[in-house]
């Protein structure tokens, strides 16, 4: 579909769009015209109107699809309120197709109830006991909300900007499903569409240059979310995307910088002057202690210790999810590091919690002012090249492991590196820090 664009109408931007034919039964306009509310006079180029116009046409298709569902969210209501009911008498939910099987002393069971608390009447209550809600039929555009609704609780330790990466990131994967097979009803889709899904990225891996694991992370979660919500909403349905792993090459990670490309290239007197002083100084941060780009926008006064016989920095959560159980630590500040820091004692407030924003702008000045040595190179590179220099200098694997962040592979004993023994390693492998931080 090309992209909505705005259109003008007595000196405003609007949305206009002709119902499509698929729901012309169900919404009878034949045109929807939406004011942006946005006049033409104060936006000319419609740079603003564009953005509205397409959050009014995301809403317009949700309504659309919405209706389309037969009121989805009424009747998972609808259906919700049924199974509490029943549940709250004493019963189990089951659909009124389903209860002969349940045996005669069942039925009879649960018209006694019914009669002894007086809702004979009460169709709520008979709907409930006999089955008379029908379950909700949920379609392949359902699927976010519907997973995002059953891992509230898992995702409450995210941090917006992790919540909304999430959600970008499922979105997609479920665009991609209803390119690859149209938006069915969960309960019809099969194994030949889930294997549609697979040759949809097949397709892309080979014609587009999309990276397998890429293809493959997408396929996950549509299983993982096909499994949540299927136990969830008791559908019943065929696990039909599991097993649809796309075979071919392991994609290797970003190759590490030269350390002599980082001393006299990136640490070059006003090789970063370009970037924004925040920005300067998180590539300073992780050039001495490998932190990861959300480890190092996310430190706040409270986590950047300065005043101690060792500056160092404290990784916490700090209302974010983090990586692994490991990437909590200590790290020391040496070098260029030390300097940094000394310049941001309350952090990257400009960044907090917007990590992708920061490495899409240093990525890109990387780029345009050929600080990168391969396209394969990009700002986390600095972290594969921490590690490295580290092993160049035969550190032990388990002080390695602790300011990576990553798991230990033997049995953990004691509490780990010393912040002393740490900074000891560091200063072996500090670079040389630029005449301006």
């Amino acid at each position: 579909m090309k992209p909505v664009r705005p259109i003008k109408r007595d000196g405003v931007w609007y949305l206009i769009r002709r119902v499509p034919k698929r729901f012309e039964h169900l919404d009878r306009r034949k045109l929807v015209r939406i004011s942006t509310n946005i006049r033409v006079a104060d936006d000319p180029r419609s740079a603003r109107a564009i953005l509205v116009v397409d959050e009014l046409n995301r809403n317009l298709e949700a309504y659309w699809n919405g209706l389309s569902n037969g009121g989805s969210a009424e009747a998972r209501s609808r259906y919700d309120a049924a199974r509490a009911r029943a549940r709250s008498l004493g019963f189990d939910y089951v659909l009124a197709q389903d209860l002969p099987s349940r045996g005669l002393a069942e039925v009879l069971a649960r018209l006694r109830a019914l009669e002894e608390k007086g809702a004979l009447e009460d169709r709520q209550t008979v709907e409930a006991l006999l089955g008379g809600v029908e379950r909700p039929r949920l379609r392949l555009s359902d699927l976010v909300a519907e997973y995002e609704t059953q891992m509230r609780a898992a995702m409450s330790d995210m941090s917006p900007d992790q919540k909304r990466q999430r959600h970008n990131f499922i979105t997609s994967a479920v665009q991609c499903a209803i390119k690859a097979m149209g938006d069915k009803n969960l309960d019809q889709i099969t194994r030949d569409n889930a294997l549609d899904l697979r040759e949809f990225w097949q397709n892309r891996v080979t014609k587009e240059g999309i990276a397998i694991s890429s293809a493959n992370k997408k396929i996950a979660v549509m299983s993982s979310m096909w499994r949540v919500v299927n136990e969830a909403r008791r559908l019943n349905l065929e696990p039909v995307f599991s097993r649809l792993r796309i075979a071919g090459k392991v994609d290797h990670s970003r190759p590490p910088f030269p350390p002599d490309f980082v001393q006299r290239s990136l640490l070059a007197p006003g090789a970063l002057d370009t970037l924004n002083p925040e920005a300067r100084r998180v590539i300073f941060l992780m050039v001495e202690t490998g932190m990861r780009p959300s480890e190092a926008v996310n430190l706040t006064a409270e986590t950047i210790i300065l005043d101690g016989d060792i500056p160092h920095v404290q990784v916490r959560p700090d209302g974010r999810r983090m990586k692994t159980l490991q990437s909590q630590r200590d790290i020391p500040l040496v070098g260029v590091a030390l300097d940094a820091m000394q310049m941001q004692p309350d952090g990257f407030p400009r960044y907090r919690d917007k990590s992708t924003s920061l490495s899409n702008l240093v990525n890109k000045v990387l780029e345009t002012r050929k600080l990168l040595p391969t396209p394969q190179h990009s700002m986390y590179s600095l972290r594969h090249t921490f590690e490295d220099r580290l092993s160049a200098v035969e550190a032990p694997d388990k002080l390695i492991a602790a300011l990576m962040g990553h798991k230990f592979q033997r049995p953990k004993y004691g509490a780990g590196p010393t912040l002393d023994q740490k900074v000891r390693w560091l200063k072996r492998i500090a670079f040389r820090p630029p005449s301006k931080v």
